[in-house]
């Protein structure tokens, strides 16, 4: 399975108060780390809906503002386009992912139950995701998971979610 990892990193960051990508744990920028945490799992990176410079940027599709699922379907459009199998997802603000998280999550459709962003979709989703962004007032991933069939994951590994600039103290 050829697999596509991508980093949603095109939020506006409102509860954190400044860019939240940009924020430091250890030295480190949040959107490093998820980049670091996702590369021995992944044939490739890219980073959705921001510009980094050293990881290929893709946007958001169909346009900015979707949340999480216009980030999910513009990685599964590159993807498709790319000849790619599957796209593995997690949000720019989770610190720590099981080392064996593409395993975890195989086969693709499935999502960690404690942080549905974190998913395995297969390329063959986005037309049903397509659907979804414009036909429907519930653009949550976990409405897209039950569309798609997909199936909700247990990780033994705690995965903080970094909403304001003191979780950074507090999972670093």
């Amino acid at each position: 399975m050829r697999l596509l990892g991508a980093v949603l990193a095109g939020g506006q960051s409102r509860r954190f108060g400044s860019d939240k990508a940009q924020a430091l744990s250890g030295g480190t920028t949040l959107l490093d780390h998820a980049v670091a945490a996702l590369k021995p799992q992944c044939d490739r990176i890219v980073i959705v809906g921001r510009e980094n410079g050293r990881v290929a940027a893709i946007p958001d599709r169909p346009q900015p503002g979707l949340g999480p699922l216009g980030g999910i379907a513009g990685a599964l459009s590159y993807a498709a386009n790319e000849g790619f199998d599957a796209v593995l997802t997690v949000p720019v603000d989770c610190l720590r992912l099981p080392a064996n998280l593409r395993d975890l999550l195989a086969p693709p459709p499935a999502f960690v139950a404690a942080q549905p962003v974190i998913g395995l979709w297969p390329v063959q989703a986005l037309t049903l995701l397509d659907a979804l962004l414009s036909e429907e007032d519930d653009r949550s991933v976990r409405s897209f998971a039950r569309r798609i069939g997909a199936r909700a994951v247990e990780s033994d590994v705690e995965l903080p979610n970094i909403n304001r600039p003191s979780d950074l103290d507090r999972f670093a």
